[in-house]
């Protein structure tokens, strides 16, 4: 009997070290179509997914403020996001409902431009002359759209100023609609060059309409994680000077629950791999764990933290 006992335990043993980890869903938001964070989102999903045996990952479309709420909510366990949004879900303030409260950070990524692009034959060429005119930008309550709502504002103007706006959540349809002529102007934010600028670009004359100091530095006053950013000449076609934007970081948050060990792992695969990250988005060359790290004052998830303590950056 003990003979045959020790073979069923031996027997048991065997056949749990042969079954594959315990599948670990996570849902990863990501992006609007023609936007850099769903290929990146993808590169990501195959580098995680190698890193953490086990762990299944689902993309879904999203939005830089979306994903926040999304990862707080539960609908999500880890997204894209931009850094002076998130710390004003941090704090609580519009266009959250409420303070964001179980969000953390992981890493960040890549500086993210906030490009207002129009026709070159619409008269704009600052944010005073949007007045009278067709704008296009993303839906309500998106990164983009708040920060356009708010340079309408803080240059005494505010949507019904507009000839019309229109709220799209794919960038290949805004640019479809400035290719056409149903809009002006565009705001969206994302790198530099942007895929759907140059696709308008490529097809329409247009101009980048620069930030002015007024309006950078009241925007500095209300959210100190925005800056001031350069699109240098020669970005895209005809641009032959440096055009100042306003700009801000993308970063990876997700839920302060998801386990410490994943996020641990997911965080060193990132550090392991800046240039399969880099082969998707440019900006993301030379990245390293101490630029990852940087305070931004959203709450690191412990998993992350450990990895950094561990590679001497924190």
């Amino acid at each position: 009997m003990k003979t045959t006992s020790r073979m069923l335990v031996a027997a048991a043993a065997t056949l749990a070290c042969a079954l594959p980890a315990a599948a670990q869903q996570v849902t990863l938001m990501t992006g609007p179509q023609g936007g850099s964070w769903v290929p990146l989102g993808g590169a990501l999903k195959h580098m995680w997914e190698q890193a953490v045996p086990g762990l299944q990952i689902q993309q879904t479309p999203g939005a830089g403020i979306a994903n926040v709420r999304g990862v707080d909510e539960g609908k999500a366990q880890i997204g894209f996001a931009n850094s002076a949004t998130t710390v004003d879900g941090i704090a609580g303030r519009a266009p959250y409902p409420k303070k964001v409260t179980k969000v953390c950070q992981v890493a960040n990524l890549y500086p993210q431009y906030f490009q207002v692009a129009a026709l070159a034959n619409a008269g704009i060429r600052s944010y005073a002359d949007l007045k009278g005119k067709t704008l296009v930008t993303q839906p309500k309550g998106n990164t983009a759209e708040v920060l356009t709502a708010e340079i309408l504002k803080l240059n005494g103007l505010n949507y019904g100023a507009l000839a019309k706006a229109n709220f799209q959540a794919s960038y290949t349809d805004a640019v479809s609609l400035m290719k056409d002529g149903h809009a002006q102007v565009m705001t969206l934010g994302t790198t530099a060059p942007a895929s759907a600028v140059m696709d308008l670009a490529s097809a329409r004359d247009m101009v980048l309409v620069p930030v002015d100091d007024k309006t950078m530095g009241l925007l500095q006053k209300e959210n100190p994680g925005y800056q001031k950013l350069t699109i240098r000449a020669g970005t895209y076609p005809k641009q032959d000077k440096d055009v100042p934007v306003i700009g801000y970081s993308t970063h990876i948050v997700a839920s302060c629950d998801l386990p410490e060990d994943t996020v641990y792992k997911m965080t060193k695969a990132m550090a392991q791999n800046v240039g399969a990250m880099a082969a998707v988005v440019k900006p993301i060359t030379g990245l390293t764990a101490k630029d990852m790290a940087a305070d931004i004052g959203v709450p690191m998830h412990k998993g992350a933290l450990k990895y950094y303590k561990e590679a001497g950056v924190l």
